[in-house]
């Protein structure tokens, strides 16, 4: 009952964050720059009172420049037209009916200075756009200057055009930049799904193909001590209760994703496992303390390693050696099993190693795998120490001369 009110909320406040994704204002688009048109409703008064000489021609430079802005601004505005020489040829078409009819009427008509101005700004870029926004607002002076509308008339108008390209452009970098961030962060969500996927994928093979293997091995052997030695049998029964246990509580680390291994525990299953199915577990441990991520990753490569030799080597011996230098670590495991010689050689291309390998390339290692120099298989594991582990003191403690692993 829980879980389902946990789910349902959970649900409930996924759909409420995506509204709320979903309300955010967007990007601007090209239909919030054409209301500034307005600003050329002074020079359309001068046409239609008939206070502006040649009106049709008045009309028709009018007309164009319109057509023109609308277009250099949806332009603007399409990624794949942005940078099109077509977008240049328009705005320069465009200054060049800005800058005959500032010349020709002067007065209202210079507000068509800051409309090129934003067009601009939605066009060029960086250096192109300081360079013009300037070049436009020193000429919008000079002709203003020429035409004689004395007073802050000539400056305002030049402040005007290079404020408005300014902001313009300003205000579409942010929303480019925005919209970018909104993919990035979409991606890297992602990304995160399916490398959880992967994760637990991983785990979960790595957990349940180990456990399954090791319980079959003991089911067997309790099957066949049952007739002659109850006792023992019951013995492998209680270790097989003992690993189910054990699994379920893996199994739920592994989906909270806390799991953090043990090598020495590891090495102590894999011993039980090992003399469960008849073959002798032999270590042989030297080298200087390991980290706790190094030892985790190297009971993964000790799991892995006794599920193969278990399922497939029939082999009598199996050794575990571990040794490193006090930068790095080195873990091989070798049995006398079957080798190259078998129909499958255990491993090699399956999904356990493959995900072993991925493991250790990720924290820096390497993972080696193939048939011994006479029989067997030998897969070997190198990780960096990354720094000494106190609680593993102890364990280090137990350097280099071998001995037997008991069940």
């Amino acid at each position: 009952m829980g879980t389902s009110t946990d789910t349902r909320a959970c649900t409930w406040r996924e759909r409420r964050a995506r509204r709320r994704e979903n309300r955010r204002p967007g990007p601007p688009g090209p239909y919030t720059l054409l209301p500034w048109l307005l600003m050329g409703m002074g020079a359309f008064s001068n046409l239609f009172q008939g206070e502006a000489p040649n009106p049709w021609l008045g009309g028709l430079g009018l007309l164009t420049f319109n057509s023109l802005y609308i277009s250099v601004v949806f332009r603007g505005f399409d990624r794949r037209k942005h940078e099109s020489p077509v977008s240049y040829w328009l705005l320069a078409a465009m200054a060049a009916v800005t800058f005959g009819l500032a010349i020709g009427y002067g007065g209202s008509w210079l507000l068509f200075f800051p409309l090129l101005a934003l067009a601009c700004g939605t066009i060029l870029r960086r250096r192109r756009l300081v360079i013009g926004l300037f070049s436009l607002a020193v000429v919008a002076c000079l002709i203003a200057v020429w035409r004689g509308d004395g007073g802050s008339a000539p400056w305002t108008i030049g402040y005007g055009t290079f404020i408005s390209g300014a902001v313009t452009a300003a205000i579409l970098t942010l929303a480019e930049t925005v919209t970018e961030l909104r993919a990035t962060r979409q991606e890297l969500a992602r990304s995160a799904v399916e490398k959880e996927r992967l994760r637990f994928s991983r785990d979960l093979h790595d957990l349940l193909g180990h456990t399954l293997s090791v319980i079959v091995v003991k089911s067997e052997a309790a099957r066949r001590l049952a007739p002659r030695d109850m006792d023992a049998a019951l013995a492998q029964v209680a270790d097989i209760e003992s690993i189910g246990r054990q699994a379920l509580t893996e199994i739920r680390e592994a989906v909270t994703g806390y799991r953090e291994g043990s090598l020495a525990t590891e090495l102590d299953r894999a011993g039980s496992a090992l003399t469960a199915a008849g073959i002798e577990p032999v270590l042989r441990r030297s080298g200087p303390p390991l980290a706790p991520q190094t030892e985790a990753l190297l009971g993964w490569v000790v799991r892995e390693a006794v599920t193969n030799v278990v399922r497939h080597s029939h082999a009598t011996t199996c050794s575990f050696v571990v040794d490193g230098t006090t930068e790095r670590v080195r873990l091989t495991v070798t049995d006398n099993g079957r080798g190259s010689g078998a129909p499958a050689t255990p491993g090699i291309g399956g999904t356990g190693l493959t995900g072993l390998t991925e493991r250790l390339a990720a924290a820096g290692g390497s993972l080696r795998a193939g048939p011994g120099p006479e029989r067997g298989f030998v897969l070997t594991a190198q990780l960096p120490v990354d720094g000494p582990d106190p609680a593993g003191e102890d364990t280090a403690a137990d350097s280099a001369s071998g001995h037997t692993l008991g069940p």
